[in-house]
Formats: C-alpha cells, sequence, structure tokens
C-alpha cells in the first residue's frame, strides 16, 4: 500500500511537473505570437498613418483651391452687386437732381403768380369800388325814374316773393297731404275693413210709437170699456198713452221707454186675441207681459254676452245689456250697436296687439248707461261709469266708457279703440238718422261756414251734408290758393260744428268768357 501511494504521488508529480513545463512552453509560444502580431499591427498602423497624412496633405490642397475658387467667385458676385447699387444710386440722385430742378422752377412760377393775382385782386377791389359808385348812381337814377324808394320797392318784392312762396307752399301742402292721406287711408282702411267685414250685422230702427192692428173698429170700443176703465188701467198699469185716432183699425202706443211699450203692445195684443177685456183680466194679462218682456231681456243679455265672447259679468250688467235691446238711439238699436262695437274694438285690439278680450268687453258696456238713462238724471257716460264702478269692472273698462265720448282724454288704447269703433258703428250709412230740424240746421250750418270764407261764391250741401261743393270766384283765388281754402274750411268745420262721419270739402274753380254778337 505505501509503494503504491508512493508511485501514486511520484505520478502526480511529475505528471504537474510536466504540465508547467509544458505551460510555459505555451505561454512563451503566445506570447512570441502576439509580439509578432502586434509587431505586424504597428507596421500596418505605421503604413496607415503615412496614407492618411498623404490623403489629408492631398485633401487640403484640394480644399484651399475650392476655397481660393468660392472666394474669388464670391468677391466676383459682391463686386458686380456693388456695381449695380452704385448705379442705382446714381440714377436715383439723377432723378432727384431733376425733381428738385422741377420743384424750384415751380415755385418760381408760383411766386410770379402770386404777384399776378395780387395785382388782379387790386384791380378787382379798385373795380368793385367802382361798381358800387355805379350801382348807388343806379340806384338813384332808377328811384328818380321810377318813383320808388328803396323800401318801396322793396315792399314790391318781397308781395312778388310772397305769391311765389304761396305757389310753392300751396303745391308743398298738396303733396304732403296727399303722401299722408295715402298713407293713413291704405292703414285705415286695411284695419277698418277687415273689422267692419268680421262684423258685418245689420241694424233695425224703431221709433217711439208701435202701431197694434185691430182685427175692426169696434174692439176699440172694447178697449176703451166703460166709461174709458179699460184704457185708463191699461196706462196706469204700463205707464204707456194709448193713441185711439182715426186711423182705421189699428192703435198707436206712444211711450219714450221702449221696453214699457213693448209690455203694453205684448198685453194689449193677447187681451185682443183672447177678448176678454176687463181690469182685472188687463192686470193679470200686463203681468205675464212684464214677466215675458224681462225673461227676453235677460236672454237677450246672454246672447249679446255669449256671441261677443265677454265671461265673468255680473248678473245686473248682463240685464242691463239686455234692456238695451229696447232702447234706441238715432233709431239705432242700442245692444246691436254695442254688439258692433265690441266685435270692432276687438277684431281692431286683436291686429294691434292689444288684450282684445278687454277691448270687446269695454265696447260691450260703453253704452250701458243707456240702459237706465231714463230713470236716472245725468249723461249716459256718467251713469254707465257709475254702473261700472258699482259693479266692479277694472279701471280700464271705466276709463274706456269715460272716456268714449271724448269727455276725459283718453290714456289707454283699448279708451281709443273704442272711441274709433263707436264712430265706425255710428257713421256708417243708414246706421243712424236725426232729427229732420237739427238735420236742417246742420245743413244749412255748414253751407254758411263755407259761403262765409273770402273768395267763395256759393256752396252746396250734398250727400246728406257728408260733402260740400264750393263754387269760387276766379278773380279772387287761383289755383294754387284752394288748396290752402280747403285746409282752411276744414279747420273751421272741425271747430264750429259736431256732425257724423267725415264731410269733403270739394272747392271747384271755372273761368268763363261770355260776348254777345249783335
Amino acid at each position: 500500500m505505501y509503494y503504491v501511494l508512493t508511485g501514486l504521488i511520484a505520478f502526480i508529480i511529475g505528471a504537474l511537473i510536466s504540465g508547467f513545463v509544458a505551460f510555459k512552453f505555451g505561454i512563451k509560444y503566445r506570447k512570441d505570437q502576439a509580439e509578432s502580431a502586434i509587431g505586424s499591427a504597428e507596421k500596418e498602423a505605421e503604413r496607415l498613418i503615412e496614407l492618411a497624412q498623404k490623403s489629408a496633405v492631398s485633401e487640403k490642397k484640394i480644399a484651399l483651391a475650392e476655397a481660393r475658387d468660392e472666394i474669388h467667385k464670391s468677391r466676383s458676385e459682391l463686386e458686380k452687386e456693388i456695381k449695380d447699387r452704385r448705379a442705382e444710386i446714381s440714377k436715383d440722385e439723377r432723378r432727384i437732381r431733376q425733381k428738385e430742378e422741377n420743384l424750384d422752377r415751380k415755385i418760381d412760377n408760383i411766386d410770379k403768380k402770386d404777384e399776378q393775382l395780387q395785382r388782379k385782386l387790386k384791380n378787382i377791389d379798385e373795380k368793385l369800388a367802382q361798381t358800387e359808385e355805379l350801382r348807388t348812381e343806379q340806384l338813384h337814377k332808377l328811384e328818380e325814374i321810377s318813383g320808388f324808394t328803396t323800401e318801396k320797392a322793396k315792399e314790391v318784392l318781397l308781395l312778388s316773393l310772397e305769391n311765389e312762396l304761396t305757389h310753392e307752399k300751396a303745391l308743398k301742402i298738396q303733396s304732403f297731404e296727399q303722401k299722408t292721406k295715402d298713407e293713413s287711408d291704405e292703414k285705415a282702411r286695411a284695419l277698418i275693413s277687415l273689422a267692419i267685414a268680421r262684423c258685418a250685422s245689420d241694424q233695425v230702427s224703431e221709433s217711439t210709437v208701435s202701431v197694434v192692428p185691430l182685427p175692426n173698429d169696434e174692439m176699440k170700443g172694447r178697449i176703451i170699456g166703460r166709461e174709458g176703465r179699460n184704457i185708463r188701467a191699461l196706462e196706469t198699469l204700463t205707464g204707456v198713452d194709448l193713441i185711439i185716432d182715426d186711423t182705421p183699425e189699428a192703435i198707436t202706443l206712444s211711450c219714450f221707454d221702449p221696453a214699457r211699450r213693448e209690455v203694453a203692445r205684448l198685453a194689449l195684443e193677447r187681451l185682443i186675441t183672447d177678448g176678454r177685456i176687463h181690469p182685472a183680466r188687463i192686470e193679470e194679462t200686463v203681468e205675464k207681459a212684464k214677466r215675458e218682456v224681462e225673461n227676453k231681456i235677460r236672454q237677450e243679455g246672454e246672447r249679446a254676452v255669449i256671441e261677443t265672447n265677454v265671461h265673468g259679468l255680473n248678473h245686473e250688467l248682463v240685464k242691463l245689456i239686455g234692456r238695451l235691446r229696447y232702447r234706441t238711439s238715432y233709431r239705432q238699436n242700442v245692444l246691436q250697436h254695442s254688439i258692433e262695437v265690441a266685435h270692432l274694438a276687438g277684431v281692431m285690439a286683436s291686429e294691434l296687439g292689444v288684450d282684445a278680450n278687454l277691448a270687446r268687453r269695454a265696447g260691450l258696456l260703453h253704452d250701458i248707461g243707456k240702459a237706465l238713462s231714463y230713470e236716472i238724471e245725468g249723461s249716459h257716460v256718467s251713469i254707465g261709469v257709475d254702473v261700472c264702478k258699482k259693479y266692479k269692472e277694472s279701471p280700464d273698462i271705466i276709463h274706456a266708457v269715460e272716456a268714449h265720448h271724448g269727455d276725459v282724454e283718453p290714456r289707454t288704447v283699448v279708451a281709443a279703440l273704442i272711441q274709433a269703433a263707436d264712430a265706425v258703428s255710428a257713421a256708417r250709412p243708414g246706421a243712424r238718422s236725426e232729427n229732420y230740424d237739427n238735420y236742417i240746421k246742420r245743413l244749412q250750418k255748414l253751407e254758411e261756414i263755407c259761403t262765409a270764407y273770402d273768395g267763395v261764391e256759393k256752396s252746396f250741401a250734398i250727400q246728406a251734408g257728408r260733402e260740400v261743393r264750393i263754387m269760387i270766384e276766379p278773380q279772387k283765388m287761383n289755383d294754387e290758393r284752394m288748396f290752402i281754402a280747403a285746409r282752411d274750411i276744414a279747420k273751421r268745420i272741425e271747430t264750429e260744428m259736431d256732425y257724423p262721419g267725415q264731410i269733403k270739402i270739394h272747392l271747384i274753380r271755372e273761368s268763363r268768357a261770355i260776348e254777345y254778337a249783335k
């Protein structure tokens, strides 16, 4: 075992020594190779450096040559540009020098012209002075020749100028009036025609008397009764006068209150139909007729409210509206007139963007005072205002009622619309009629106003007073002054007269030459 271990150790040592020797030889061999490679690399590097140096020198020479060429080229371009700039500057200097020379020449010319102008002004002043002296001399000579002083001549000239201005003024007035009339008429026609088209209704004219037909003349005696007891009972119960005259087979009922007259008419017709005529029967029949008329009044009021689409009225106001059915104004039925005014005002309010319901309500109530004008003292306007206040109507309604006849100035659009609608309803042809005497007086007054104007020969009221034709004396008034005269006459008519609708003033001027052959 010992020998084996000894041998093994000897072998390992020998192997180690062999390995070390081989390692040494290997390192040396690699070192020799490395040194050989380094030497080759150094030689290659020296060769490359030498080539690079040669290449750099060559490139440097080339770059220097190119730089010289570029510098030369840039210098040539710069010199050319400088040369061009100098040429332009020289050209500008020549142009400026030429302008300065021209300017100097112009200044010299201006100075010369200024001197000439001063001389001319001096000559003009001298000539003006001479002209003034000549004008003064001429004025003196003209005054001597014409016999007019300067002030008198001014008056003549002013008179001539005034005549010319009168002509111009007449033309201007005519032009502006025509323009205004065209514009206002177009707008008014559009608005009012729409309103009237929406409310085309017929009016029934009523009078203050009613005629009841009789089957025969013997019925008159029965109505009078023994010692007149029947007719006295009927008159006492109804407050109506029964006129039994020579009219065959008819009795006339007369009363200022249409409602009472209607009660008497109904009662009398029923008594005649029944044949039993005595005080007790008359009293019973009159009571039934009153109830029927009251019911009719209520129905008419409700119909008017529904027709005009007015809601929320007090029931007493509705009754008062119904009473207008038996009230007339200038022979125009007041209830139908109130309904028409409500429709007209409502349509116009809708077109103008105003509250149409308020306008219709005011239109329906504007004549409410006429329902009580037979019972209460005062104008229907003041009575209507009190009635509206009593039944708590709005201030706008009360003001519209108060202002619809111009008693107060209208402050709201609705009040103005009620005025316009009332005028439209009342002024249309056939809506109203007047007392004959008042009608004649109005026409006479119209002709008197027109005839009193200076230069008017005659005047004639025609078309029921809605037009007046005026004959002008041609020697006293020319065509231009006619327009001014027409305007003056229209203003005087508006100031001095009350009339429905409008009056057309028509001036006529003609010249005639008359000669006789002998």
